[in-house]
């Protein structure tokens, strides 16, 4: 046994009693920066908005640690989780059944960066990857600074990957914390950050090549023109971030060709950075049509 939880959906399958022929999911994303201690806000956030999928980032727990109860509680019985302790650690939690979940180990590092699923929206048969890209350290140089290589490293492994995969071929979806803001007006400053880890050059230019070899399309900026400034991630050294907010889009939806015709209704739940012990990152959401 490897300390995972079984699937909620085998222990009360009557928990995911819905429509399964709804042909439209809301899917959500978070970095929630420790899914333990900010469980609250992830009950307050799924009551509210009322997501059908909610992919989650920087958990930091392992499988056996990860809060499967209070999930279950508020409805989410179909969940699968790729953990590690106290690091990383990425999660899917839904009202859908999800099948076909797998992992893979980026960089071969052993870290808990990846998690995909399958699940039905409609006739449509979406595969679902949640991602959480290394965040670089500070200094933006490989060669003195290891984190910023891996970064690098695992951006050019996604493009590989992409590549073999042929993810552009299928209905596919990539959310999570990439950890780049790639245009001038996913950051508040273009100019003073050009040289700060998560806008620099060399980081746009790697996830550009992975988006094309994927072909992925840019869910988030169908709805807010490249022109117009949008944030997900607001840092804790600001002590008035709303007034102050200078803010970054580190968090991306990512769809194939095939769904760019399918995605609707983009939310950014702004509100919940301004909640008690919040995470710095904000929760982004979609509706995916069948």
């Amino acid at each position: 046994m490897d300390g995972r939880h079984p699937p909620l959906a085998d222990l009360n399958p009557a928990c995911s009693v819905r429509d399964m022929a709804d042909d439209v999911c809301k899917l959500a994303t978070w970095n929630i920066n420790s899914v333990r201690l900010r469980m609250p806000l992830v009950a307050r956030y799924l009551r509210e908005q009322q997501p059908d999928v909610l992919c989650l980032q920087e958990t930091k727990c392992r499988d056996s640690e990860f809060p499967y109860s209070s999930f279950l509680e508020l409805g989410y019985g179909h969940i699968e989780v790729h953990g590690q302790k106290g690091y990383h650690g990425v999660a899917i939690v839904s009202r859908r059944p999800l099948t076909d979940s797998r992992r893979r180990d980026f960089c071969a590092k052993g870290d808990a960066r990846h998690v995909a699923v399958t699940l039905q929206v409609g006739e449509r048969t979406i595969e679902l990857h949640n991602l959480y890209v290394p965040a670089g350290g500070d200094e933006p140089d490989p060669t003195i600074n290891p984190k910023f290589a891996h970064k690098l490293q695992f951006f050019d492994e996604l493009a590989e990957w992409a590549k073999i995969e042929e993810t552009s071929s299928r209905d596919t979806v990539l959310v999570g914390d990439i950890n780049v803001a790639p245009l001038e007006t996913d950051v508040w400053n273009h100019k003073a950050l050009l040289n700060v880890v998560s806008h620099t050059p060399i980081e746009v230019e790697k996830l550009q090549a992975a988006m094309k070899a994927g072909r992925w399309i840019d869910a988030m900026r169908k709805f807010i023109p490249a022109d117009q400034r949008l944030y997900s991630w607001w840092s804790y050294r600001s002590p008035d971030w709303k007034t102050a907010d200078k803010g970054r889009r580190l968090d991306h939806i990512w769809i194939s060709p095939r769904l760019n015709d399918s995605v609707s209704d983009l939310v950014l739940c702004k509100e919940a950075r301004g909640w008690e012990r919040p995470s710095d990152h904000i929760p982004v959401a979609v509706k995916i049509t069948g």
